[in-house]
């Protein structure tokens, strides 16, 4: 055989691939690792935008999912006409056929069940609150109200799939992801992407791959913390290895992935070190972070008794203010148990009794730290609930189930025009009236106020550009300041 043929056949596609890119693979990690030294004249924003699209209003969210999809029945969206019609069968023409879930599919009657809870006007533009979130009220006029979200899941899974990844079917990039690829991280010794997850009684699941990096580089899925135990797994050295044994350790690990690297030319490689380098900066990073005693007094009265307990909504609410000020990009707190099929009128309570004062006091601080106006707040569930109850309706107890024809959801500082309510919906809150609110609509205007064009945060993969807000998106300039 021809001696060049045969080194032909020995090389294989992939190492092909693999000694082709090495090159761009090392300067990636360099960039990673060192980016000062890759920096031109303008601002480096270490990520795959080079420059920004627009000019920002917002450089960081905090998303605070609440899920299991709260009642805007009985939290925002006032209809006082409801009382009327309490008890009496949900009129086929606000219904239209629509398709409901299987857990009320069965029943015979779909009787209305009006909220059990009193509203009132708050902030300059008189907006009508829930007497469950008067903290909320205390900051309405920082706060825009969109009462005309939708989408068409309905089902916990696919709907909390699609708003954070743009799609009902797993396996896309989540929305925090998508920033770190396009953004970068503001600091060095901090993923970009932090996710803190709330202790509560429910077991209404939350799988990992919400946040998820997808089909892009797993350097950019979200960091989990824990709040008990070490925060990151793993992440402290074990007893008897020092920093040093650590630090000669990771050197001689680096050596033999880039050996491999070298052979492969495969980027998870390249990722693996640089996470390998990320965990061991954030062993000095970390337990300063997640040490509250540093708080002043002031800051647990403000955010409520809750905040003293490592795990609850509230104090994560505490380390999501202390992520964004050493500048983490995509700060994501999960608070579950707002699925009330039945006994929603008790569950509901104790759900806004974790959430309300926290959520409220994280605009302030924000604000009195001078960081709201450049950090965005998101706060929302999947979807909503139905007009109708879910099983028998008595004088003080109903359920609801989920309704993803209209829900709202509320969104403070970052760019965001403050005091405003967009959207409406009919006498039932089942169907949007005005300025419907898409979840790709949402998504687009979010990065858009980030200073990116939704339409051009993009990544390539088998053979097509996918993006966060796939075909579809639109800017809803109502929100914007």
């Amino acid at each position: 055989m021809n001696p060049l043929r045969e080194l032909e056949l020995q090389i294989t596609r992939r190492q092909l691939f693999g000694r082709t890119a090495t090159g761009i693979g090392a300067a990636a990690l360099g960039s990673l690792l060192t980016p000062e030294a890759f920096a031109d004249s303008k601002p480096s924003l270490h990520g795959n935008l080079k420059t920004l699209h627009f000019a920002p209003k917002a450089k960081r969210i905090i998303y605070l999912m609440q899920s299991g999809a709260p009642s805007h029945i009985d939290l925002f969206d006032y209809k006082p006409q409801m009382k009327k019609y309490h008890g009496i069968e949900l009129p086929a023409s606000v219904r239209m056929g629509q398709r409901i879930t299987g857990m009320t599919s069965g029943q015979t009657s779909f009787p209305v069940a009006s909220t059990l809870f009193e509203f009132k006007p708050y902030g300059k533009g008189g907006t009508y609150l829930s007497e469950l979130v008067p903290h909320l009220g205390s900051i309405i006029d920082d706060v825009c109200l969109i009462k005309s979200v939708n989408t068409e899941a309905i089902n916990h899974d696919p709907a909390i799939t699609f708003i954070q990844t743009g799609s009902q079917q797993p396996g896309r990039p989540s929305f925090g992801s998508w920033l770190s690829y396009g953004l970068g991280s503001e600091n060095q010794n901090l993923p970009a992407y932090i996710v803190l997850i709330s202790k509560t009684i429910s077991d209404q699941p939350l799988f990992n791959r919400l946040w998820g990096s997808g089909f892009l580089p797993s350097v950019h899925q979200g960091v989990k913390l824990r709040s008990s135990g070490d925060p990151v797994l793993y992440l402290n050295n074990p007893q008897g290895v020092s920093s040093e044994s650590r630090r000669k350790m990771l050197d001689s690990l680096s050596a033999l992935n880039h050996e491999t690297a070298q052979q492969t030319g495969d980027p998870e490689v390249m990722t693996r070190i640089a996470q390998y380098e990320m965990a061991y900066r954030m062993q000095s990073s970390v337990p300063d972070l997640m040490d509250l005693s540093k708080e002043p007094a002031s800051t647990f009265e403000m955010y409520g008794p809750e905040s003293k307990k490592p795990g609850t909504y509230a104090a994560n609410c505490v380390l999501a203010r202390r992520l964004v000020e050493r500048g983490v990009r995509f700060v994501q707190l999960y608070h579950r148990g707002w699925d009330q099929h039945g006994d929603l009128p008790k569950q509901i309570k104790g759900q806004c009794y974790d959430t309300d004062q926290a959520s409220a006091a994280l605009i302030k601080d924000l604000k009195q730290r001078g960081m709201l106006e450049d950090t965005l707040v998101i706060w929302g569930g999947e979807f909503g609930r139905t007009a109708y109850t879910q099983g028998a309706l008595t004088k003080d107890n109903y359920g609801r189930d989920h309704h993803g024809r209209c829900f709202t959801r509320w969104m403070a500082g970052g760019g965001v025009k403050g005091g405003t309510v967009i959207g409406e919906t009919d006498d039932f809150c089942y169907n949007i009236t005005n300025e419907p609110v898409h979840i790709h609509d949402m998504n687009a205007t979010i990065l858009h106020l980030l200073g990116i064009d939704h339409e051009r945060l993009t990544y390539r993969y088998q053979g097509r550009d996918y993006r966060l807000t796939d075909i579809h998106g639109n800017l809803v300039k109502k929100i914007l300041a």
